[in-house]
């Protein structure tokens, strides 16, 4: 398989002095869906933001082959797509076409082939009608979906999500883990939302004070209650459930099971 993120010995501190980032190495492959969970200050969000050059901090990263340097940080940030937590930090347009046009305008494309990659992103999350729409009057979950399609016009290869799923009503959530599931990229996940992990992540990395103290399968790591409460987290729901009614292999999504 191909390898899409190396991180070597990541250390990043703020300018306050809290160290944020703390050895860390990371290694992604092509097409993995990949969660990144942990407790408040764990360095999730921190570490995000190292992988289109956001945050700069000490060790070396490449992303698709590519050192993280100045010199390549333009064509690495048209490869990784980067949603943030809170969409009115990326919609700032009068209309849903506009701000879905941002960046291919900004790569110079031609004015077809911009109604295009708006269209085939708009298409890509179920939205075509909202074109035309004022972002700021949509509902916050349209929204969400709104600035992934911000990102999608683009072609990105690798997709970075900040707590994706977070104050969506149930079926907004819904919306958005099966839009997730049906996107062919790299897809690293920040988030406190470990059923939805269960569902659409098959590797997990659990930080903790600026470590990865554990990566791998999403389910060894999910029913591991004992790593999970030594770092400041809670086994999900569904684990304790199964667990309570004599599953011996907890299912990765409602799919598997048979009533």
């Amino acid at each position: 398989m191909k390898k899409v993120i190396e991180v070597n010995n990541l250390e990043y501190n703020y300018p306050d002095g809290t160290r944020a980032l703390r050895g860390v190495n990371l290694e992604v492959f092509e097409g993995e869906s990949v969660a990144l969970i942990g407790p408040n200050g764990a360095g999730k969000s921190t570490l995000l933001l190292h992988l289109n050059g956001i945050l700069n901090g000490n060790g070396s990263i490449k992303i698709l082959g590519r050192n993280l340097i100045d010199k390549n940080i333009t064509e690495i940030r048209n490869k990784v797509g980067m949603v943030f937590q809170d969409p009115e930090n990326q919609l700032f347009s009068p209309t849903v076409f506009d701000d879905v046009a941002f960046g291919p305008i900004n790569m110079a494309y031609p004015k077809e082939l911009v109604k295009e990659k708006v269209k085939d992103a708009l298409r890509q999350i179920g939205m075509e009608e909202y074109k035309n729409r004022c972002p700021h009057h949509l509902s916050f979950g349209e929204k969400k979906r709104i600035t992934l399609a911000t990102v999608l016009s683009m072609n990105p290869e690798i997709l970075v999500l900040g707590e994706p799923t977070s104050n969506l009503d149930p079926m907004a959530r819904k919306d958005l883990i099966r839009l997730f599931k049906s996107l062919n990229l790299t897809k690293i996940i920040a988030t406190h939302d470990l059923e939805m992990v269960i569902e659409v992540c098959k590797k997990t990395i659990l930080l903790f004070q600026g470590r990865i103290v554990a990566y791998g399968d999403t389910k060894r790591l999910l029913t591991d209650e004992k790593l999970l409460r030594n770092h400041g987290l809670e086994p999900p729901l569904i684990v304790k459930i199964f667990k309570r009614m004599g599953y011996k292999k907890i299912p990765l999504n409602l799919d598997e099971i048979n009533v």
